[in-house]
């Protein structure tokens, strides 16, 4: 069974934004898809 998931609103710098749509679709990769696969590595890598 998928993860339950809730939409949430951010703001976000134009610059850093630009980035992530580009290196979301390097990776084939809708944004949102990406962010969380981001996020998702910055806490298991900070776990403690």
């Amino acid at each position: 069974m998928k993860p339950l998931k809730e939409k949430i609103s951010i703001t976000i710098d134009s610059d850093l934004l630009a980035k992530l749509r580009e290196k979301a679709e390097e990776d084939d990769r809708s944004v949102s898809s990406f962010i969380n696969l981001i996020l998702k590595k910055y806490l298991e890598e900070t776990k403690e």
